[in-house]
């Protein structure tokens, strides 16, 4: 491995305009990481690389990199890219737990986080460096979120996300687990309790539905409760799987390691939406895949299934004369998901859209005076990156309200 990355890292032109900075959402400083790196400055490369983004070892995992840093890479244009994603986890992960992160004294400020995911770890980091108390509340026993919950081991070893726990309470950031804030508790007695601001990122964790006959039968299930807990379903030999986004191939991948022997993937769509690099990882997995068509009803037995096709104003049409029966002991049902609505209904005053996602302004600012929000409760179902992206711009805006609210008592 450290050959390889040695390697990967003297193909590096150092490209004055580094395409690859401009294919990354959030900018990372590529070049000057791999030439720190070669220069034998691991460790600030490695401190450079957090501070940019507090999820680095995580992201050099989990990004779609081929879109992002090495698709954009000049020497994958004649030949194969610089495999930045290697050289980044290598620095970050070697490099993470010897970090010392520089904290500021105390400012006097308290911000609470709804939500121990992608988001609220990026915007408890960031606070906590910045000076501020911040506890984390979150509804499950573990910081991760969908990083922990909905991404398989194989591809997100959960030890990274021990790590990073280790490293928040060495910043001092209190984490209160099993605690479902919009019940007893809601975001409007956090501010009544002295916390100057309040950060949501709960997540989307409501599976969407197909609303077709049988789909509360017990041999259904929907990925996003599937990843959370693998071990507990027993799935049988046949699994057809109805979506092909990234998490349905994890969904995919999964019951196959768990001892699934004929995984199908349907997709309404000639080309899966997951990536390119995903849905190979799959193949060769032996998951199979079926496109152009979908589910239309759900048996004890198995499913229909029927051809599909997309009209001239992008619209899925059903044809339901090619009803056909694919016999299964289990069908999982990966088509995206959206938020839980347990904190609006309790503070009125958080408005939400048409899809149940958070309202926000361009600084995160919700409906409700104090609270912001970013990551998949406000933009749906999305990357991680983009979520630290988000969290890293509301950071900023979190600590110049706060910072407003000080200076307006003063007076």
């Amino acid at each position: 491995m450290g050959l390889h990355v040695i390697d990967e890292a003297k193909r590096c032109l150092n490209c004055k305009k580094p395409r690859c900075m401009e294919g990354c959402p959030i900018h990372t400083p590529v070049p000057p990481m791999i030439r720190m790196f070669l220069d034998g400055q691991m460790t600030e490369a490695a401190e450079m690389v957090f501070a940019n983004n507090p999820l680095s070892v995580i992201c050099s995992l989990v990004c779609d990199h081929e879109k992002q840093c090495e698709g954009h890479c000049i020497k994958g244009i004649k030949g194969e890219p610089v495999h930045i994603s290697s050289i980044e986890n290598y620095i970050s992960d070697t490099c993470f737990d010897k970090m010392k992160l520089e904290k500021k004294p105390w400012n006097g400020g308290r911000i609470g986080v709804v939500g121990a995911g992608p988001a609220g770890i990026t915007i408890a980091i960031l606070m906590a460096c910045r000076g501020y108390r911040v506890t984390i509340f979150e509804v499950r026993e573990k910081i991760g979120g969908i990083l922990r919950y909905g991404i398989p081991e194989f591809r997100l070893p959960k030890s990274i996300l021990d790590r990073y726990d280790k490293k928040m309470k060495e910043l001092g950031i209190r984490f209160r687990p099993n605690f479902a804030l919009g019940g007893s508790t809601g975001v409007h007695d956090l501010l009544e309790d002295g916390y100057n601001a309040v950060f949501i990122g709960t997540g989307t964790w409501r599976p969407y539905r197909l609303n077709i006959p049988g789909e509360t039968f017990g041999n259904v299930h929907y990925g996003i409760n599937y990843l959370n807990n693998p071990d507990v379903y027993d799935l049988g030999d046949r699994v057809v799987v109805i979506g092909a986004g990234n998490a349905a191939m994890d969904v995919a991948r999964t019951a196959i390691r768990k001892g699934s022997r004929y995984v199908t993937v349907y997709s309404v769509t000639e080309v899966p939406a997951a990536s390119p690099k995903e849905v190979e990882y799959a193949r060769i997995d032996g998951v199979e895949f079926e496109f152009l068509q979908t589910a239309s009803r759900i048996t004890d037995d198995g499913v229909m299934i029927c051809d599909v096709e997309w009209d001239e104003n992008g619209q899925m049409v059903k044809h339901e004369e090619t009803e056909r029966f694919v016999p299964a002991d289990s069908i999982i049902i990966s088509i995206s998901q959206g938020p839980q609505d347990r904190i609006v209904n309790r503070d009125k005053e958080l408005k939400v859209d048409e899809r149940g996602l958070l309202k926000t302004n361009e600084k995160g600012e919700t409906t409700m005076k104090g609270i912001f929000a970013s990551g998949d409760v406000v933009t749906g179902a999305k990357t991680v990156v983009e979520a630290v992206k988000c969290s890293k711009m509301i950071a900023d805006a979190m600590d110049e309200y706060v910072k407003a609210s000080f200076s307006s008592k003063k007076v």
